[in-house]
C-alpha cells in the first residue's frame, strides 16, 4: 500500500493509545485480517461453513470468527444462502455495546441510520430481542438497494429497509429506543483494507466529515426517545470525528455518556473527550485483530415523551389468500400476512403493528419478507421467502452438488437430482439458495438475475 501521509501520522501524535512505530509497521505488512459472522438462525457452528480453515472466535461478539485465510466468498454457495456475513472484526464490537447499554431481553424499536451495506444491521437484528422492530436506513439510493439485498439474504421478518435523509426521521419524534449512527467519515481506519483511501485523505476532508456528522446527528436525534440509547461510531482516527463529536453532543443536546466495561485482553484503548470527559473507545490495528474503529455510547435525557401512533396498516390478506400462503411458512400463526401491490408479505407481528406509521413517514424499500405473488390458485414464491428464516422446512427441495449450485447461481442450465414436479427449493449443504420450477420437459431457474454470479471459476478449497 502507499506510504501514509506525514500530515496524517502527525495528526495522530498524542492520541490515546497511538504507537507510531507499530502502527506504521502493520500498515506496511501484507497480512490482512478476514472475519465473518454467522447467521445463527440458519447455521449452528463455524465448522459447518469452513471445515477446511482454522478459525478463532472474535472475542466481543457471538458468532464472529477470524479465518486463517480468505476464501473465495463469491464462489461459496453458503455465502449466497445467507449463512454468514463478511464483516470487519472491530466493528462487531457494536454487539457488546448494545449488550451493555440496552435491555436485549425486551422488545425495542431500533434504528440503524447509516446502514449500507448491512453488516451492522444484520448484527443488530441478531443482538436485540426477536420481537423488536429494526429500521435499517440508507440515504443513497444505490446503496439502499445493496442494503436491501443483504437484509434479504439475512432472512429476518422484523426489519424494514428505508431510503431517507436523516432529517426525515424528525417525523417520528421520540420513536426509537436505540439509534446506531455509524457515521460517514474520512475512513482512515480502513487504510489497510482500502489503500486508495490513503490518496484521498486530507485534513480538509476530516473537517467536512465532522460537520456532516454533526448535521446527521442533529437531524436524527429528535427520533430517539428520552431514556433511549445512541451508539455513535466511525472508522476514523481523527479526534475531530471522534472525541470532539462526543463533546459536541453533550454541549448541544441533553445526553449523558455511558461508559463501557472492557477486558484487558481485548487491547481496546479507552479515550476521554477534553471538555466533558466522555468515554469512547479506539481500535488500532497494531493492537487488536481488526481495523481502525471508534465507538461511544450515550443516553438521551429529558422527560417522558409520547411517540406517534397510527391505526391503519397494510391490508391484511383475505382468508382465502392467506390459506395459500401459510403452508409455505414455519410457525405461520406467529406471522402477519399482508397484501402490498398484488404481493403477499410476511411480517413479524410486532412489525405489522408499526408498519403503517413507518410507511406514512418514510420511503420503504423493503419490509419483512416478500412471500410471493398470488394467483387465483397458488402462490408464486419469491426469492426473499426462499432465503428467509420463516420458510417452512417441509417444502419440496433438491440438494445440489457444488458444481450444480454454482451453475444455478449463475443462472446456467443444470439438472437437479430427485426434484419433484413443481416448485422446488435449491439447496447446498441443506441451506436454501432459491427456487426452481420443474416442468415436464425443462427446469426454470428462478434465481434473481440481478444477484447471479458473473465471474467464472471455482472456489478455493
Amino acid at each position: 500500500m502507499p506510504a501514509l501521509p506525514t500530515a496524517f501520522t502527525d495528526s495522530l501524535q498524542g492520541l490515546p493509545g497511538f504507537r507510531e512505530e507499530t502502527f506504521l509497521q502493520v500498515h506496511q505488512s501484507p497480512e490482512r485480517v478476514t472475519s465473518i459472522r454467522l447467521q445463527q438462525q440458519k447455521i449452528s457452528g463455524i465448522s459447518a461453513v469452513f471445515p477446511q480453515l482454522d478459525t478463532t472466535p472474535v472475542p466481543w461478539t457471538s458468532g464472529g470468527y477470524y479465518l486463517s485465510s480468505r476464501p473465495s466468498f463469491t464462489f461459496d454457495p453458503l455465502f449466497h444462502a445467507g449463512t454468514y456475513y463478511v464483516q470487519e472484526a472491530s466493528s462487531m464490537f457494536l454487539e457488546e455495546a448494545i449488550r451493555q447499554t440496552t435491555d436485549t431481553g425486551a422488545p425495542i424499536r431500533a434504528l440503524d441510520l447509516c446502514a449500507a451495506p448491512g453488516g451492522k444491521s444484520t448484527l443488530i437484528q441478531g443482538a436485540i430481542h426477536p420481537d423488536s422492530v429494526l429500521v435499517a436506513n440508507e440515504v443513497i439510493k444505490t446503496r439502499a438497494a445493496l442494503l436491501a439485498d443483504n437484509i434479504t439474504k439475512w432472512g429476518a421478518a422484523n426489519v424494514v429497509v428505508t431510503n431517507n435523509d436523516p432529517r426525515d426521521f424528525t417525523r417520528l419524534p421520540a420513536y426509537f429506543d436505540l439509534m446506531i449512527v455509524d457515521a460517514p467519515c474520512s475512513g482512515s481506519g480502513l487504510f489497510r483494507r482500502d489503500p486508495e483511501a490513503v490518496e484521498e485523505w486530507s485534513q480538509d476532508n476530516v473537517i467536512l466529515c465532522s460537520q456532516r456528522q454533526q448535521r446527521i446527528l442533529a437531524d436524527a436525534l429528535p427520533a430517539l426517545k428520552p431514556g433511549g440509547v445512541l451508539i455513535y461510531s466511525t472508522c476514523s482516527y481523527a479526534v475531530e470525528e471522534d472525541e470532539e463529536i462526543m463533546d459536541w453532543l453533550m454541549e448541544h443536546f441533553e445526553m449523558e455518556n455511558i461508559p463501557l466495561q472492557l477486558r484487558p485482553e481485548w487491547h481496546i484503548v479507552e479515550t476521554a473527550s477534553v471538555g466533558h470527559k466522555a468515554m469512547g473507545y479506539r481500535f488500532y490495528p497494531d493492537q487488536v485483530r481488526g481495523e481502525g474503529f471508534f465507538i461511544a455510547c450515550f443516553r438521551k435525557l429529558g422527560g417522558p415523551a409520547q411517540p406517534p401512533k397510527i391505526k391503519a396498516g397494510f391490508s391484511s390478506l383475505p382468508r382465502k389468500e392467506a390459506e395459500l400462503v401459510r403452508p409455505w411458512l414455519q410457525n405461520a400463526e406467529e406471522m402477519a400476512l399482508m397484501a402490498h401491490k398484488g404481493e403477499a408479505m410476511a411480517l413479524s407481528i410486532p412489525l405489522a403493528k408499526e408498519i403503517a406509521l413507518i410507511q406514512k413517514q418514510l420511503y420503504i424499500r423493503k419490509a419483512g419478507v416478500k412471500a410471493g405473488q398470488l394467483t387465483p390458485r397458488e402462490l408464486v414464491p419469491d426469492h426473499q421467502l426462499a432465503v428467509s428464516t420463516c420458510i417452512a422446512d417441509n417444502l419440496p427441495a433438491a440438494e445440489l452438488s457444488l458444481e450444480q449450485a454454482l451453475r444455478y447461481l449463475r443462472k446456467e442450465e443444470f439438472t437437479p437430482e430427485g426434484a419433484a414436479k413443481g416448485w422446488n427449493l435449491m439447496r447446498f449443504n441443506g441451506k436454501n439458495l432459491g427456487w426452481a420450477k420443474v416442468l415436464p420437459n425443462r427446469i426454470n431457474n428462478y434465481y434473481p438475475k440481478e444477484l447471479r454470479i458473473l465471474k467464472a471459476g471455482m472456489p478455493d478449497l
